[in-house]
């Protein structure tokens, strides 16, 4: 009996079906513009590299040089020497081949260690939900972090499996070189953090063969990385120091920033890594939330220590590819308690952990309670109905999304979000109309296979439908999106009508003034630092919100004449306004 494509792509070649998958839910939706400040901010280190021929500490904005080491940036120009100059899709490339490798990595690692179908499902819910899919689309550093991590992380469980810790295989001290080279000293504590954890709860080693161990891959992964942090210090000298230190150990430890001149930020509460996790893992965390209801709960006739002795011997008693996956995701997630500094990226190297326990818990669900992955398909099902629909409606000019918009409300860049969304819808785009047609015939999958006995194969389905909703996001509304809040109509109008080239001036004082990293990637990363240089005349970029600042403290000394202002406010969350000035007499 034949087989048709799919079941020979999932049965035969399954690794090839995830990057095949990956290479489509993340490459064609590159090349938007940048609409948030922190690409435009990574992605100028590497013009600084490609146009001055420093690639160790090359200068970005007005003077400063690149808060994180250089990997992705590495990885950002050499991508950019075939087209000559450094783009958005470049930019986002080392991310996105990131991801499609470390899930290539994680189906082929899982695969050989638990069922199957587990490591199968796994991947799918990894590439699927929100945190890792919005980060591998993302001109930054944390994906490549994230994979470099979590496959040492696999090689370290091997060398303990296969080789009792005997000899160091070469692929770890690089792979966590690496990940130094894309973060700092947290590609490598980390994981070191994890295995020790892991090694204690083995009670297999003595506490000197896991000390000497884990000393010897430290030792090893850190000879490469130091060869750059002694250069850049060299070229830096105590700002690159200041810097490091405050990056690297100021976040964990609550140092004083005073040796920097901006403000660390992102502090959050003990939960926010907690709340992070379950909006980032959405759509899959709503499913265990369906599963409690229902629930009979009884109260067990035990003390709260026999409990928790329980507990414990079942940790204990678990297959050891289990044991591995939620130590790992809980050192991670206990390890970035501890800064006030948190973002929900930190966590992403827990996302393949966590997607295997939840893939196990998925499949017990279906096949125990199919009716709780039933309700889940359903609910999903109807909000991509109601997309679907709003969106034919608007490809044929059933509905007028604008005028409706604007009855509930007035502000300026909803209404051009919404705008140019639905300008997405027009017939004559091609990519609209198939990503249309897919989430219809996923919805329709998703119908049949529910009217089907086969549990898991809604579950499949829903996961089908979940990929052409990201789909849907990236290629019509996130898409409109970027294009809307991105600083480069503005750029390309100031460049053409004054000609500004080496001549444009901005304040660099994240603690006072808001940087424009945007405008300055799309007018080419020739900014010049207007509180250093004390120029006599030329041209002068600020936001609307720091005008006033700006006017109290030099107005006596220059004088300035407004030019030009942008219509939206871009990614600074401001308009951009350009002056020219001159030096009073």
């Amino acid at each position: 009996m034949r087989t048709s494509a799919l079941q020979y792509l999932y049965l035969q070649k399954p690794v090839t079906t995830v990057i095949i998958i990956c290479t489509i839910a993340l490459l064609p939706w590159l090349n938007s513009d940048f609409y948030t400040k922190g690409e435009p901010r990574e992605a100028s280190v590497a013009v600084s590299m490609t146009e001055s021929g420093n690639w160790i500490l090359p200068e970005v904005y007005a003077g400063e040089f690149a808060y994180k080491p250089p990997m992705t940036h590495w990885l950002m120009a050499v991508f950019s020497l075939p087209r000559g100059h450094v783009s958005e899709f470049t930019s986002r490339l080392p991310s996105a081949l990131a991801q499609i490798i470390l899930a290539g990595f994680v189906l082929a690692f899982f695969g050989k260690r638990i069922r199957f179908q587990e490591a199968f499902i796994a991947t799918l819910l990894l590439i699927t939900c929100f945190e890792i899919h919005r980060a591998g689309m993302t001109a930054r550093v944390d994906m490549l972090l994230t994979a470099f991590v979590v496959l040492g992380l696999m090689q370290l469980y091997r060398w303990e499996n296969k080789l009792e810790l005997k000899g160091l295989p070469v692929i770890i001290p690089l792979l966590f070189s690496c990940a130094v080279l894309t973060k700092g000293p947290v590609g490598i504590i980390l994981p070191l953090f994890i295995f020790f954890v892991y090694l204690l709860l083995l009670r297999k080693y003595t506490f000197r063969k896991i000390f000497k161990s884990l000393l010897y891959t430290g030792i090893s992964s850190m000879f490469i990385p130091m060869l750059w942090y002694a250069e850049a210090y060299r070229q830096g000298g105590e700002d690159f120091l200041n810097v490091a230190l405050a990056e690297n150990f100021g976040r964990f430890f609550h140092l004083n920033e005073s040796n920097i001149n901006y403000e660390m930020g992102h502090e959050e509460g003990f939960f926010y890594n907690f709340i992070t996790l379950l909006s980032g893992f959405i759509p899959w965390t709503l499913l265990p939330v369906f599963s409690l209801f229902g629930v009979k709960w009884r109260l067990p006739h035990k003390s709260f220590k026999q409990i928790m002795k329980d507990a414990w011997q079942r940790f204990l008693s678990m297959e050891k590819m289990k044991k591995f996956s939620l130590v790992a995701a809980a050192c991670i997630i206990f390890f970035y308690t501890i800064p006030s500094s948190k973002r929900s990226v930190y966590l992403m190297p827990a996302y393949p952990f966590l997607s295997i326990l939840l893939a196990q818990y998925f499949i017990y669900i279906t096949e125990n309670r199919s009716k709780v992955t039933r309700i889940f398909a359903y609910v999903l099902t109807t909000l991509a109905s109601v997309v679907f629909i709003a969106g034919m409606l608007t490809m044929t000019g059933a509905a007028d999304f604008n005028a409706l918009a604007a009855k509930f409300t007035t502000e300026e860049s909803a209404l051009h979000a919404v705008e140019g969304i639905t300008g997405m819808f027009a017939c004559d785009n091609i990519a609209s109309a198939a990503i249309m047609l897919l989430l219809l015939i996923s919805i329709i999958t998703i119908i049949y296979q529910t009217t089907k006995r086969i549990n898991l194969k809604i579950l499949y389905a829903t996961i089908l439908l979940t990929f052409c909703i990201n789909l849907f996001i990236d290629g019509i509304v996130m898409r409109s999106i970027k294009n809307d809040s991105s600083a480069r109509p503005f750029a390309e109008q100031t460049v053409r009508d004054y000609g500004l080239k080496d001549n444009v001036y901005v304040m660099n004082n994240l603690r006072e003034y808001s940087n424009l990293y945007g405008m300055n990637f799309y007018m080419g990363n020739t900014f010049l630092n207007f509180e250093k240089e004390n120029p006599e005349n030329g041209y002068f970029l600020t936001t609307e919100k720091d005008v006033k600042k700006v006017m109290e403290r030099y107005g006596t000394q220059y004088r300035f004449e407004q030019l030009s202002i942008s219509e939206r406010q871009g990614d600074i969350r401001s308009k951009a306004i350009l002056f020219r000035f001159g030096r009073r007499r």
